[in-house]
């Protein structure tokens, strides 16, 4: 049913995706907000339904571990992402998004989602130490359902992390930022082979460790 009222856009945002997640937070775009594009999905039972895998499966493991994770992106209709990769692609967003952040469009006949996210609690580590692998190799070692992660290089460690339906789908961990340990930018995983074999325990332990003065449980 497609959503042209206030009350159905509200109630849409109601939806409850998880145990901590709701659409409406998926559902803000800065596209959206400065050139006036409704950011609306044109089927909303599929993007619920690609959003629950997403939160159920992906965002909620890691909030029940590292502690809160703050939306910075996540649900962006058509039209919206169109004006993201007009302009040799001026607002960072693929040509076709569909099954990532288009969550109401399959891709290859798979539903999908994707959101950039923030950890709160690896956020004060990624200061004093740059290493974003460590939470990249904690989610790939402890969450295994996601598809994809891509990092970016910014003050608050925010990645792309990603569910897709298809359970033939080869895994990648992708970044932009400089790997500290290598000086590099080559992926951790490409086409679902890790660059390193594990144990991975070594990468992330310092982050786990810092979390105990958090009044955190140690993993």
């Amino acid at each position: 049913m497609a959503i042209t009222t206030v009350k159905q856009l509200e109630d849409f945002g109601r939806e409850r995706l998880s145990k901590s997640f709701y659409m409406r937070e998926f559902l803000y775009s800065e596209i959206s907000q400065v050139h006036g594009i409704a950011n609306i999905p044109d089927d909303p039972e599929l993007a619920i339904k690609a959003g629950r895998a997403l939160c159920e499966n992906v965002l909620e493991p890691i909030q029940d571990r590292l502690g809160r994770i703050s939306v910075r992106s996540g649900f962006r209709s058509v039209a919206v992402n169109a004006k993201g990769a007009e302009n040799r692609n001026q607002y960072n967003c693929a040509a076709d998004n569909s099954a990532c952040h288009t969550w109401d469009r399959k891709e290859r006949g798979f539903m999908g989602a994707t959101a950039c996210v923030v950890v709160t609690s690896f956020v004060p580590y990624y200061d004093r130490t740059k290493d974003w692998t460590a939470l990249a190799w904690w989610i790939h070692e402890h969450v295994p359902a996601y598809a994809d992660m891509e990092f970016f290089q910014n003050r608050l460690a925010a990645f792309n992390i990603r569910w897709f339906e298809d359970r033939a789908y080869k895994k990648s961990i992708a970044t932009h930022v400089m790997n500290p340990r290598t000086g590099d930018t080559k992926s951790l995983v490409l086409n679902g082979v890790p660059a390193i074999e594990g144990p991975y325990e070594p990468f992330y332990a310092p982050y786990i460790e810092s979390l105990a003065g958090n009044g955190r449980t140690r993993q």
